[in-house]
């Protein structure tokens, strides 16, 4: 299981880095990406079965390698949740900006589905990067990857 918690390790780091990368590069562009939800969410279940994996080799008595290492193998998951809740209070705050989506005319109301969207790779795009920068130091705490 450890050797799984090692794999799941690099692959928090790759999947992370990876949707982090893409979102930012959609968002500076200002293109809407359905791939990134992909990778993002890809990322987000590597990140969940990695801290349940962790918290399994805990609970059958192996210890944290270093002291911060249960701290930073934790924290993506946190990360991850307020990116979450961030991204959904972006949209709301954009859409109250507007009265009634209903009585946009239908090229404005595609002009502010695009805006949501943006606001919303961003943040979750500095979340998924913020994730991969934890996981790197989850290893330098916890003595490499594999």
């Amino acid at each position: 299981m450890s050797d799984l918690h090692a794999v799941l390790g690099a692959a928090v780091l790759a999947a992370n880095l990876l949707a982090g990368v893409w979102g930012s590069v959609a968002w500076v562009r200002r293109e809407p990406s359905v791939v990134f939800w992909y990778l993002l969410r890809t990322a987000q279940v590597v990140v969940v079965v990695e801290v349940l994996t962790g918290l399994l080799l805990l609970a059958g008595g192996r210890r944290a390698p270093g002291s911060l290492h249960f701290l930073y193998g934790v924290a993506p998951l946190a990360v991850a949740l307020v990116s979450e809740a961030m991204r959904v209070g972006a949209a709301q705050r954009e859409l109250a900006e507007v009265d009634d989506v209903e009585a946009l005319e239908r090229h404005e109301q595609a002009l502010l589905a695009r805006r949501v969207v943006r606001r919303e790779m961003g943040i979750m795009s500095v979340g998924a990067l913020l994730i991969v920068t934890l996981a790197l130091r989850a290893v330098g705490s916890g003595g490499g990857l594999i």
